[in-house]
């Protein structure tokens, strides 16, 4: 399964989102998000929960007296912000970030210990217990989002101080953790630092990296299992207390990572853990761990993720339980969840060559990941529901997780500067390429230039795909001996599809999933084709859907909110058999999105004695149109009800 080409995405730093709905949000991570995320890491937002994030570093540097504060892994939160900086320089967006990035990593240099450890917490709170709690210190996780952050900036600046920072530690990993005598023989509690040891291997070319990056992965659930062995040890002096209900499911130490059937445990741990088993298995040509990739992928995608690209169905230990369990109103489906599960998606695109990958990166991008943020970049969602009552969303209950509004800031605040960090980087999502070809994976417009083998290729694309189904590409190079293609992905909601090249008519040629066109020195692509609005169902085990009707257009999944619909959206019901039509999007949201209405009927009564809380069934209805608006764009107004999925009339 593995394709022979060498696909990689384009690099960011060569991508210029134009797109009136994306480019409304990528604008707004340097606009707003960059600098109000850098108040909340030095704590000046009035109202927000404090982060202690730069404080701890210069307590661990000596610069300031103090305790740790915070979570084991708040160190990620600036790690994650400059990572987000550095994609902002690389698309020309945020270089009046450079002095404070690296007034920052300068910081972080100073309280990396001399044998090149990092981490505040255990720096701070207790030297002795390095490496001693792998189940819950975080340390590798926290590593590993360092060196992410780490190569970003290189990549993007040249500056090489954050990579000789990241190296140091990431040699002492490889010194402490492997099979060999004298090691430790574990392995992270969290999953994260091996996707970035595949990175800084391709940053560096040291291959004891990517050795690192195996060794984690293939020790992981053999037996003696270590992480395991190591939380019975504590005998439950855990600092978590809801690690109290932790299992070797939760942690994917149930078995050996490549014997594993089915997507288990902690959603985020686990698609990053895949992640970087794809990117191993594209290296190293790993046909065993390529195959475990695809039956772990196929798992999620049809029995374990939700209509939005949501995963990880529990809000306890924000967890995957059972195939088709997945319901909406007490559903956690993090954001970072849905990250991962793009980048696990567009990690097997490149490792098979099928664009059918990119539909799931889609489906998580266009709904939960981009419903994660507020249209300003100031508020975000770290449970992303399919359904909210706010009066229910109550403290010290079942519900207290689901959020009704957008929050400040967090506590346990991975998911926000994880959402900055993919849309800064969204061009390596929209393109990739390969010795000969040209990748277009989104229709979000957007223009770019790469070089394919010894070429550079100019192109731009104007899509309209949500208005009139049109996507348009313009692509300009010079003359070459040896033949270069545009490969453009046609999803399984882009209808009758029809190319146009030149102008002049042309044939559909696909090949796995994409239309291949090949490049003159000047080539114009208009893609037509036909998306419309249509009524979706789900899996007749998927109980919590059963006799329900959602709405999508293209890759967007639309909701009802109180707004337009009044109260009680689970008292209206919809039929199939009715048409949807489209409208102008409300003038308060981003972007060009259309807004779909269909009509409905409303339950008015249920009960005779209607001041009674139970009695003879005695129902009236009244007819109604109901209002949709896309899902990433809920809240964005009136705060209120929610529902994605809606009665079905039979």
């Amino acid at each position: 399964m593995i394709t022979k080409q060498e696909i990689q995405p384009v690099i960011t730093k060569k991508v210029v989102i134009t797109d009136s709905l994306f480019a409304s949000y990528v604008n707004a991570i340097a606009e707003h998000l960059l600098p109000y995320q850098w108040k909340v890491l030095n704590d000046q937002i009035p109202g927000a929960e404090k982060s202690h994030c730069i404080d701890n570093f210069r307590i661990a540097a000596g610069e300031m007296e103090g305790t740790h504060q915070g979570a084991v892994f708040q160190d990620t939160d600036l790690y994650k912000w400059l990572e987000t900086v550095a994609f902002c320089i690389a698309n020309g967006t945020g270089r009046e970030y450079i002095e404070i990035a690296d007034e920052a990593i300068a910081l972080i240099g100073r309280a990396q210990e001399s044998d090149g450890y990092i981490n505040t917490y255990f720096t701070i709170s207790c030297p002795d217990k390095k490496w001693t709690n792998l189940v819950e210190g975080h340390e590798l996780y926290s590593g590993g989002h360092m060196i992410e952050a780490a190569v970003a900036y290189f990549n993007a600046t040249g500056k090489k101080e954050f990579l000789y920072i990241a190296c140091k530690f990431a040699d002492l990993v490889c010194r402490v953790f492997g099979l060999e005598e004298g090691k430790c023989k574990g392995y992270p509690g969290h999953q994260e630092i091996e996707v970035a040891l595949v990175k800084l291997y391709q940053a560096t070319g040291n291959r004891s990296y990517l050795t690192l990056a195996d060794y984690f992965i293939r020790q992981r659930g053999q037996e003696p299992n270590y992480l395991m062995e190591e939380y019975k040890s504590r005998q439950g002096r855990n600092l978590f207390p809801e690690f109290r209900e932790y299992d070797d499911k939760y942690a994917q130490v149930h078995a050996p990572v490549l014997k594993q059937e089915t997507a288990e445990g902690h959603a985020v741990r686990a698609v990053y853990m895949y992640s970087a088993m794809a990117d191993l298995a594209r290296v190293e040509r790993d046909e065993e761990m390529a195959a475990a990739c695809q039956r772990l992928y196929e798992n999620i995608v049809k029995k374990r993720m939700y209509i939005t690209g949501g995963i990880g169905s529990s809000g306890t230990l924000e967890r995957f339980t059972a195939d088709y369990d997945l319901p909406n109103d007490r559903m956690y489906c993090e954001s970072c969840a849905s990250v991962g599960l793009m980048m696990f998606a567009q990690r097997m695109a490149s490792l098979t060559g099928e664009a059918v990958y990119y539909d799931v990166v889609e489906r998580a991008l266009c709904n939960t990941v981009l419903g994660g943020i507020s249209k300003e970049g100031k508020r975000y969602f770290y449970v992303n529901p399919l359904e909210v009552w706010p009066q229910n969303c109550l403290a010290s209950t079942s519900m207290a997780h689901v959020k009704p509004v957008r929050q400040k800031w967090f506590g346990c605040a991975c998911c926000p500067p994880n959402i900055a960090r993919t849309l800064a980087s969204l061009g390596q999502y929209i393109y990739a390429q390969s010795e000969d070809s040209l990748y277009v994976n989104q229709f979000i417009s957007s223009s770019s230039a790469v070089e394919i083998g010894g070429q550079e290729i100019e192109f731009s694309m104007d899509s309209t795909y949500m208005k009139d189904g049109a996507v348009r590409i313009t692509a300009k190079c010079g003359k070459r001996e040896e033949a270069l293609y545009l490969r453009v992905r046609i999803p399984e909601y882009f209808k009758k599809p029809a190319l146009k090249v030149n102008g002049k008519d042309a044939p559909l040629k696909l090949e796995q999933g994409y239309a291949v066109i090949p490049l003159e020195e000047l080539t114009e692509v208009c893609l037509q084709g036909e998306i419309l609005p249509r009524f979706v169902a789900a899996n007749r085990n998927v109980r919590a859907d059963m006799g329900r009707l959602a709405i999508m257009k293209g890759p967007y999944v639309y909701c009802m909110e109180e707004e337009d619909n009044g109260d009680n959206l689970a008292a209206v019901l919809i039929s199939d058999q009715d048409k949807i039509e489209e409208c102008a999007l409300d003038s308060r949201l981003p972007g060009e999105l259309p807004m779909l209405k269909t009509p409905a009927k409303k339950v008015t009564q249920t009960i005779a004695e209607t001041d009674d809380l139970y009695g003879t069934p005695a129902y009236t209805e009244e007819k109604m149109v109901a209002d949709f608006v896309p899902y990433a764009l809920w809240c964005n107004r009136t705060p209120g009800e929610m529902q994605v999925w809606v009665r079905a009339q039979i």
